[in-house]
C-alpha cells in the first residue's frame, strides 16, 4: 500500500523536527562558562569543534534528502512501512551526533568546577609532555584530562572510532578522582599516554611478532609467552610510564592494584591486563633494567611481603614461576626493541631515560629546594619524576606533595593560557607592523 498523504505529512513534521533540535546544539565555546586557565588548548578545542561541525553538517544533508525523497515520486510509490524504516535510521543517525556531543559535553563541563578545571588545564600539559617525543617520529594529537570515579585511568585513544562514526579528533584521557592531587595521578595519566604513544608508534604490531617467535623457541615455557603477548598492550604502556616518570611510575601502579588477595593473584586470559602480582613485580624487573638501584629490591620486597603466595593452589604457583622464569628476557626484548617507526632508534634511547637517573632526580630536588623557580621552567614529566623519587626516598611528606603539585598545575595551566595568548598578540602585533619583541613567558609568569 503507497504512502498516505498524512503518513508523508507526519514524517516531514517530524524530521524538521529533528532539525530545530540540532539547530539549538551549539558550539562549546559559547555554553561552557570556565577561567581562561581551564580552558581547553586551542587546536583540541578547534579539532572537538570541527569534527561537530561536521556531523551536524552531515546529519543536515540526511534529513533535506529525506525530506527531498518524501516529495519526489519514489516515495508515492513507496509504503508507508518503508518511509518509517528510512526515518528510523535517521533518528538512529540523529541520537549518535548528540551521543558524541555528550561525550565532549561531559569532559568540558568538568573545566567549570573550582579549582579542578584549572588542575586539568594543567594535566593536559602534562599528557602532551609525556606524549612529546623529540625527532619527529609522529604527530601527537591533542589530549584532554577529566575525572571519574574508580581507582584507574582509561583513554579514548585519537583516530579511533567513535559512537555513531567517525574518527576521535582528540585523546580523552580519563583520570581517578581520588588521586587528585598527588604524584600518583601522574601514573596513571602517563600509562594511558603511553596507550596512545604506542599506537601512534605501532609498538603492539611490532611487537607481537617477536613474542610469537619466543613461544616457538624463547627461553620460558610456552604459556608464558602466549600470556605475555595477550598481555602486551598493557605491559607496553606501563613501560612508557617508567621512562617518563622513573620510580614514581612503580609506586604509582601499586597504588591502582593494591586490592583484595582473590583480584591480585587472578589469571584472568580474557582481560588484557596482567594479574595485579606479576604485573608490580615486572615494573620493578623494568625498572632495574631501565634505572639501576637498590630501590626496586626493596620495593619488590615490601610488595611480597603485602601479597605473599603461600595458599596458592599449585597449578596457580607454576604459572606465576613461568612468568617470573621469561621475566628477564621479556625486559630485554622490551628495552632494546627498535621498532620500525623509529628509524632504528629503540625506545629507551628516544625518550632519554639516561637522564632520568635516581641520582640525577636527587641531584634535581636538592637544586630545586634551593631555586624553586628552575622547577617551573622544567618539562612537566620531569618534575613529576623527580618529586616521585623523593618521595620514594622519604624527602617529600604527602602534605607538601599535594600542595606543591597544585601550585604546579595552575602554573602550567596558566603558562600555557598566556603563552597561547602571547603567541596570538604577537601574530596580530605583526600584522600591525609592531617592533621589538615582547619579553619572554618565563620572564613574567614565575609562582613560587
Amino acid at each position: 500500500m503507497a504512502i498516505s498523504p498524512y503518513a508523508a505529512w507526519m514524517l516531514a513534521q517530524e524530521a524538521r523536527a529533528l532539525l530545530a533540535r540540532l539547530a539549538r546544539v551549539r558550539p562549546f565555546a559559547l555554553i561552557e562558562p570556565m577561567v581562561p586557565a581551564a580552558a581547553l588548548l586551542p587546536d583540541a578545542q578547534s579539532a572537538i569543534e570541527r569534527h561537530l561541525v561536521l556531523g551536524r553538517r552531515e546529519l543536515q544533508a540526511r534529513v533535506a534528502a529525506f525530506m527531498w525523497w518524501l516529495r519526489g515520486p519514489q516515495a508515492r510509490a513507496a509504503t508507508a512501512a518503508e518511509a518509517q524504516r528510512r526515518f528510523t535510521f535517521l533518528r538512529l543517525k540523529f541520537n549518535a551526533t548528540l551521543t558524541q556531543f555528550d561525550l565532549f559535553n561531559d569532559v568540558i563541563t568538568q573545566r567549570s568546577e573550582s579549582e579542578n578545571g584549572v588542575w586539568l588545564s594543567g594535566l593536559d600539559v602534562v599528557a602532551a609532555d609525556a606524549l612529546a617525543l623529540p625527532g619527529a617520529y609522529y604527530e601527537a594529537p591533542p589530549v584532554i584530562c577529566y575525572l571519574d570515579r574508580g581507582p584507574g585511568a582509561a583513554i579514548r585513544r585519537a583516530r579511533t572510532r567513535l559512537p555513531g562514526g567517525g574518527d576521535n579528533p582528540v585523546a580523552i584521557i580519563r583520570v581517578p578522582r581520588e588521586r587528585m592531587i598527588g604524584s600518583g595521578i601522574a601514573s596513571s595519566l602517563i600509562h594511558e599516554v603511553g596507550h596512545q604513544g604506542a599506537a601512534l608508534l605501532e609498538l603492539v604490531t611490532s611487537l607481537r611478532p617477536l613474542l610469537q617467535a619466543m613461544q616457538r623457541g624463547g627461553p620460558g615455557p610456552l604459556r608464558a609467552w602466549q600470556l605475555w603477548e595477550r598481555w602486551i598492550s598493557e605491559i607496553v604502556a606501563d613501560f612508557w610510564s617508567l621512562a617518563r616518570l622513573g620510580v614514581a611510575a612503580t609506586l604509582g601502579l601499586i597504588g591502582v592494584v593494591s586490592l583484595p588477595r582473590v583480584f591480585v593473584f587472578r589469571l584472568n586470559e580474557d582481560d588484557p591486563h596482567p594479574a595485579p602480582w606479576i604485573r608490580v613485580r615486572l615494573s620493578c624487573a623494568m625498572g632495574r633494567a631501565l634505572y639501576p638501584h637498590p630501590q626496586w629490591e626493596r620495593i619488590e620486597k615490601l610488595w611480597l611481603s603485602f601479597y605473599p603466595t603461600q595458599g596458592l593452589a599449585p597449578a596457580q604457583l607454576q604459572v606465576l614461576a613461568q612468568l617470573q622464569a621469561s621475566m628477564p628476557a621479556l625486559v630485554g626484548l622490551l628495552a632494546q626493541h627498535r621498532p620500525p617507526a623509529l628509524r632504528g632508534a629503540s625506545l629507551t634511547e628516544v625518550m632519554a631515560v639516561r637522564a632520568r637517573q635516581p641520582a640525577r632526580l636527587e641531584r634535581l630536588f636538592r637544586a630545586w629546594n634551593r631555586a624553586p623557580q628552575q622547577m617551573y621552567r622544567a618539562a612537566p614529566s620531569l618534575v613529576f619524576a623527580v618529586l616521585g623519587q623523593a618521595r620514594a626516598n622519604g624527602r617529600l611528606n604527602p602534605e607538601d606533595e599535594s600542595t606543591l603539585l597544585a601550585r604546579l598545575l595552575t602554573h602550567w595551566a596558566l603558562r600555557s593560557t598566556l603563552g597561547t595568548s602571547l603567541i596570538c598578540s604577537g601574530a596580530a602585533g605583526r600584522k600591525r607592523g609592531a617592533g621589538a619583541p615582547q619579553p619572554g613567558l618565563e620572564q613574567r609568569l614565575t609562582i613560587h
